[in-house]
C-alpha cells in the first residue's frame, strides 16, 4: 500500500491541534492533511511548530462540503480519517442547537460516505484504513455518586451537544455494520491543556484570574468530572490507531475526579489569587451532575495509561498560559467577551 495519508478533520481546534503537534514530528512517513473551517475555536497559531513540516498540509473547509471532501480523498489517497471536527460547547448548543446537528451529525455523515466510496476501490482498505471518530463521555448522560461509564453503558445524552455526538457515534457504528467500514470510536473525559479556547472551565478560570476578573461557577459548583491532560489523550488516540481492531469502542479517562469548585480553588491557589473572585451563577439547563470513565479496556487491551497526574498537568497548563498571554488575548477577542458576558447574564436572570 502507498504512503499513509491522514485526513484530520478539525485539526486547528484544541484537541486536534495537540494531536497534530504530537503526531506530525513522530511519524514523518505519514502525510497529515488538516481540514478545518476555522470557526471561532479553530486557530492556525496552534500549529506554528509544524506548519513547515513536509508531511503536513492545511486545507480550509467544512466537513459538510461533500465535493471538497471527495476531492481531498482522491487527491491525497486518504487512508485514515480522524474526526475531531465538532461544535463542542454545551452552553452554545442550548442557545443554538441547529449548528451542532449540521456539523456533528451531517458533517460526520459526509466523511463516512466518502470513506465508504473511496476505500471500496482499494482492496487493502479493510485491513489498512481506519475511520476514527473522536467522541465524548457526555454521550452516556449523568452518573450518580457511584459507578463508572463503560463502553457498553447505554447512551443517554442530556444536552443538544451530547445528543449530536451520540447521533454521530451511532452513524459511525451503523456504517461499520452496514458497509463494513473499518471504524473506531473513542470517548474521552474532560480534556485540559495548551491551546484550549477560553470558553471551557480551566482556561477561562486561568484567563479571568490573571486579570482579577470574576470566575463564574454554575450552581453549587459540585458537579464532578473526570479530567485528563490533552497529551495523554493524544497518546491514547495514537495507540488506538496503531493497534485497535475495526468496530471497537474505547473509553479514555484519567481516573481523576474533581468537583468544579475544587478545581477553581486549586488553580486560584496556584496563581496566588483570592477565592473572592468566585461568582456562583444560575445553573445551566440539564447540567449533568457527574461523569466518570472506566478506562480499563484500553489499559488491558492496548497497554495505555495516562502519564500526567492532575497536579503535574495543571502546572504545565498554567505555565503554558503564562508563557502565551498574547495567544490568550488574541483568541479572547472583544466580540467573544461580549458574547460570553451576555450568555452568563442570561444564566443569572
Amino acid at each position: 500500500m502507498e504512503k499513509q495519508a491522514f485526513l484530520v478533520a478539525g485539526g486547528a481546534g484544541f484537541i486536534g491541534s495537540n494531536f497534530l503537534n504530537h503526531m506530525t514530528p513522530r511519524h514523518p512517513d505519514i502525510l497529515f492533511i488538516n481540514l478545518d473551517d476555522l470557526t471561532y475555536a479553530g486557530n492556525l497559531a496552534n500549529l506554528k511548530s509544524i506548519e513547515s513540516h513536509d508531511n503536513y498540509s492545511f486545507i480550509k473547509g467544512d466537513i459538510g462540503n461533500r465535493e471538497l471532501v471527495q476531492h481531498l480523498f482522491e487527491k491525497f489517497n486518504i487512508t485514515h480519517v480522524v474526526n475531531f471536527a465538532a461544535e463542542s460547547h454545551v452552553d452554545r448548543s442550548i442557545l443554538d442547537p441547529q449548528i451542532f446537528l449540521k456539523t456533528n451529525v451531517l458533517g460526520t455523515q459526509v466523511l463516512l460516505d466518502t470513506a465508504v466510496a473511496h476505500w471500496k476501490k482499494n482492496p487493502d482498505a479493510q485491513n489498512n484504513c481506519r475511520f476514527l471518530q473522536i467522541s465524548t463521555d457526555e454521550v452516556y448522560g449523568s452518573l450518580g455518586d457511584r459507578g463508572y461509564f463503560r463502553e457498553d453503558s447505554p447512551l443517554a445524552p442530556n444536552s443538544p451537544y451530547s445528543a449530536s455526538k451520540a447521533s454521530a457515534d451511532l452513524m459511525v457504528r451503523a456504517y461499520h455494520h452496514t458497509f463494513n467500514l473499518p471504524t473506531l470510536i473513542t470517548r474521552c473525559s474532560n480534556n485540559y491543556g495548551p491551546f484550549q479556547f477560553p470558553e471551557k472551565l480551566i482556561p477561562l478560570l486561568i484567563s479571568n484570574a490573571l486579570q482579577d476578573k470574576e470566575i463564574p461557577v454554575y450552581g453549587d459548583g459540585k458537579n464532578i468530572r473526570d479530567w485528563i491532560f490533552v497529551l495523554d489523550h493524544c497518546r491514547a488516540l495514537e495507540v488506538v490507531l496503531q493497534k485497535a481492531a475495526p468496530g471497537t469502542i474505547y473509553n479514555i479517562g484519567g481516573s481523576n475526579e474533581w468537583q468544579n469548585i475544587e478545581i477553581v480553588k486549586f488553580i486560584l491557589k496556584k496563581l496566588n489569587k483570592p477565592e473572592s473572585l468566585i461568582k456562583f451563577v444560575k445553573d445551566r439547563p440539564g447540567h449533568d451532575r457527574r461523569y466518570a470513565i472506566d478506562a480499563a479496556k484500553i489499559s488491558r487491551e492496548l497497554n495505555w495509561e495516562p502519564e500526567f497526574s492532575f497536579e503535574k498537568g495543571i502546572e504545565c497548563t498554567i505555565d503554558w498560559y503564562l508563557s502565551n498571554e498574547a495567544w490568550l488575548e488574541t483568541v479572547h477577542s472583544a466580540s467573544y467577551r461580549r458574547y460570553y458576558e451576555k450568555m452568563y447574564s442570561q444564566r443569572d436572570t
